[in-house]
């Protein structure tokens, strides 16, 4: 934001120069990132007098000009603009000052010129009659500057602009306002906080304040039908109003900002409004462009066409709110006003608008329309509840001043829903507490008097303050620590001589720890972390919006859609990992990389009911695992035969998860449901509830991302992982035992398709305890096995604390077959 050291000077008196006080602004919380030197010395430059005007002898486009420049005899100038004619004062660069010009290779571009006494086109030119831009006052090249018949020849320029309150130079400084800072959005709002912090008198231009009703009420009607998104509507009006250009000095201000001069309308709402003098934005109507001379406030219900100031035609959807006269919208409200009213050269009434609308409501429609602007900017954040009809006189007044308008008696002040009176408790020795340092309650008072808060010391010493309308980021006592604080001096709280640190160690969190160990493990099997974008579009989102871990046997939880996106592209927070992983995997696919090995912690996000536990009502949002996996089983290397990864490699590394987070409650069963995404799946069940899911990818899905060998993933609910992990915080030595191991082979009949891993369960729970491990190493179907069936060969050992026998270990055995037939049908394979 561009704050101008000048115009401050007006509001506070201090004695800074433009480097402290940019130091004090700083410490005293408005941070001012640069300052930027516009203007230029103009030594040299004095008041002359066009006596007479003469043709060039020698050139067509040059005039010889005798000035008067209050020595004995008048010089002789060459000029070569249209505009100068005998009797003119004007400004005068003697030979010998230097000015900044554009360049003649780039225009754009200025560089010092010594005037100097040159002979041009064989006549003497004593100097240089100056047009606006060249004495840096302003853009405008249009011909030489005119001053008024007042102007003292040989007066030195720069005493002629001071008179008429116009400087020379200027210091422009570019303050990084926060958001919660919305009362320092201008002018005064800066100079309030330079008055606080310097000990200077802050003073307000005076306003002759109109009292509601009267003629102006009489002339023009308002209408609130949207109170919620405008609680308050001023409406002045001034007659009889000559559009014209701005005097210097206006246009010198707002050139010192960035702001390009327009008319004296159009700039001293600008002047009063935004950045500028009070911060209240403002909007000029052409009055008699109103139809009934009314204005309406009200909300679209539906979309609807509109016209704005830059000529361009909008589709304003349903819940914008908008000032409309008896027949048409005239304004995007607190955004921008229409072509259809806007102030022009013909203007002769001028309706002015000073208006207080909901911060969320403009933030909505400023999104909504892609249209960020200077008004919306700050209705955004917060204007002063309270300054309207301030912000409206004040135009009013330099309107009728400088059009030379009148201003109708009386207001409408459409004001449904009064603010109400905040007031926030401040206790001293919490403040002191909290600052480290002893502040006297006196001094505390005294600086939160001098930012506009209203202060009452009561009988227990603590200090009840009158919030200001223009700070509503004044909520709780805290914040009344701050703004003393900063007003004190962030560089008088001295440092602590001692600084308390906490009794204990900080400890990882649970899940921190068991998420670093699993990462390791997947890093060890060849896997590669990966972060995707938490944010789809909505048919990819509807597409991968997976019940199996939200609300499985009930179908999908509805996705979340994000209001007002950047672009469709991120429409929707993401309802699961895998539609991220699967564009990772073509990426790769598409770059070369054959070997797809990836997993990814990561939040996923739906809408839930209303009675669902969750930190905002209404959304449901969970940590979940990935992992995926494609293409060979490895990168092809010398001593290992290439494969294709397959199902059970998936399978395997999930096991491997779930072993390393010692959860013996969890299974891996055939799913219970069907999933449009995947081929076929497990279901992972911890203590019978499903917490994730391993699959094949549809074959069809893949071919979407370009993958062309099978994909396979894998997605866990990852906190319902940590709750059931089991730590195993104290390690036990356990030496390798000096008892031999006693193998056996067992070669089963089964049906052909019943799942092998009950089976192994039931052999673990029959030869406990002296079974050790089981495993399989041979699935055979075909000759010499029976139709329908399949042979299965387990490795089984057995192990103790002492020399095992044969006979107990055949028992064992034994039992082990009986409880397979009686279980899974399973007999001994002859």
């Amino acid at each position: 934001m561009d704050i101008s050291y000048n115009w401050l000077a007006q509001y506070v008196d201090h004695d800074l120069a433009p480097e402290a006080l940019a130091e004090v602004l700083t410490m005293g919380g408005l941070e001012v990132e640069g300052i930027d030197r516009i203007g230029q010395s103009l030594d040299g430059v004095i008041v002359g007098q066009v006596l007479a005007v003469e043709a060039h002898p020698n050139a067509d486009r040059l005039v010889l000009c005798d000035v008067d420049c209050g020595d004995d005899e008048p010089v002789q100038i060459a000029c070569g603009a249209d505009n100068v004619a005998a009797g003119q004062h004007v400004p005068v660069a003697t030979p010998g000052t230097t000015l900044e010009l554009p360049s003649r290779q780039n225009p754009t571009v200025y560089e010092p010129v010594t005037i100097e006494t040159r002979t041009i086109r064989g006549e003497t030119s004593h100097g240089m009659i100056c047009a606006e831009d060249e004495l840096g006052l302003s853009e405008d090249h249009a011909g030489i500057m005119v001053l008024d018949d007042a102007a003292e020849v040989g007066q030195a320029f720069t005493e002629y602009l001071a008179a008429r309150s116009i400087e020379s130079t200027d210091a422009v400084f570019d303050i990084g306002l926060t958001p919660n800072r919305p009362d320092a959005a201008s002018h005064f709002g800066v100079a309030r906080d330079a008055a606080a912090l310097t000990g200077s008198t802050l003073t307000r231009p005076e306003v002759d304040r109109p009292e509601e009703g009267g003629d102006a009420a009489d002339a023009v009607g308002v209408e609130i039908q949207a109170p919620e998104g405008c609680p308050r509507y001023v409406a002045l009006l001034v007659r009889d109003v000559a559009v014209q250009e701005s005097p210097t000095w206006l246009k010198r201000r707002l050139a010192s900002i960035g702001l390009r001069p327009r008319n004296n309308v159009v700039d001293v709402t600008n002047f009063v409004l935004l950045l500028h003098e009070i911060g209240q934005p403002l909007h000029a109507f052409d009055f008699d462009t109103l139809a009934d001379h009314r204005i309406v406030v009200r909300k679209t219900e539906s979309e609807e066409p509109f016209t704005t100031l830059d000529d361009t035609e909008r589709t304003l959807p349903a819940g914008t709110l908008l000032i409309c006269d008896a027949e048409r919208p005239v304004a995007i409200a607190g955004v921008m006003g229409g072509a259809n009213s806007e102030v022009s050269e013909a203007t002769t009434d001028v309706l002015i608008e000073s208006a207080y609308f909901d911060p969320s409501t403009i933030r909505k429609t400023a999104n909504a329309l892609n249209l960020q602007t200077d008004s919306s900017y700050r209705f955004e954040r917060g204007v002063d509840r309270d300054g309207q009809v301030w912000a409206a006189a004040r135009a009013a007044e330099l309107i009728a001043q400088l059009g030379g308008g009148t201003i109708v008696p009386g207001m409408v002040d459409a004001h449904p829903t009064p603010p109400e009176v905040r007031t926030v408790a401040l206790r001293p020795d919490r403040l002191n507490a909290l600052l480290g340092v002893d502040i006297p309650v006196s001094k505390a008072i005294f600086l939160l008097e001098q930012i506009g808060f209203a202060v009452a010391r009561g009988e227990d010493d603590v200090l009840r303050c009158t919030v200001p309308t223009f700070r509503p980021d004044v909520e709780q006592e805290v914040d009344l620590i701050e703004e003393v604080a900063r007003l004190y001096g962030y560089d008088h709280i001295p440092e602590p001589e001692r600084v308390p640190l906490p009794s204990h160690l900080p400890r990882e969190l649970r899940a921190d720890r068991l998420r670093q160990q699993v990462s390791e493990l997947l890093r060890g099997r060849g896997f590669r972390e990966i972060q995707t974008n938490s944010m789809l579009r909505a048919d990819r989102a509807a597409r991968f919006n997976r019940p199996a871990l939200t609300a499985p046997g009930d179908g999908a939880l509805p996705i979340v859609e994000t209001m007002n996106p950047i672009s469709q592209e991120m429409a929707t927070l993401r309802p699961s990992l895998l539609p991220g992983a699967l564009e990772v995997m073509q990426h790769n696919r598409n770059h070369g990389q054959e070997a797809l090995r990836f997993f990814e912690f990561g939040h996923v996000f739906h809408r839930s009911g209303p009675d669902a536990a969750s930190v905002v009502p209404g959304f449901f949002e969970q940590e979940t695992m990935l992992i995926a996996l494609s293409g060979p089983h490895a990168p092809t290397h010398w001593d290992q035969a290439p494969r294709e990864a397959d199902f059970f490699d998936l399978k395997g590394t999930v096991a491997s998860v779930l072993d390393a987070l010692h959860i013996e409650a969890a299974e891996m069963v055939p799913a219970t449901t069907d999933d449009a995404l995947t081929t076929y799946q497990l279901d992972v069940l911890v203590a019978g509830a499903q917490v994730g899911t391993v699959a094949r990818v549809d074959d069809a899905v893949a071919d979407d991302f370009d993958l062309t060998a099978p994909a396979f993933v894998a997605e866990l609910d990852w906190a319902t992982l940590v709750d059931a992990a089991d730590l195993h915080e104290e390690r036990c030595y356990t030496p390798i035992s000096r008892f031999p191991i006693v193998e056996r082979d067992l070669a089963i009949l089964a049906d052909a398709d019943a799942p092998v891993g009950p089976m192994m369960d039931t052999l673990r729970a029959e030869g406990a305890p002296l079974l050790q491990d089981v495993s399989v190493f041979d699935i055979y179907e075909g000759e010499g096995i029976p139709s329908g069936q399949k042979s299965v060969a387990f490795g089984l050992r057995f192990g103790a604390d002492r020399t095992l026998k044969d006979q107990e270990v055949d028992a064992l055995v034994k039992a082990m077959l009986t409880a397979l037939k009686k279980h899974h049908g399973a007999t001994l394979r002859q």
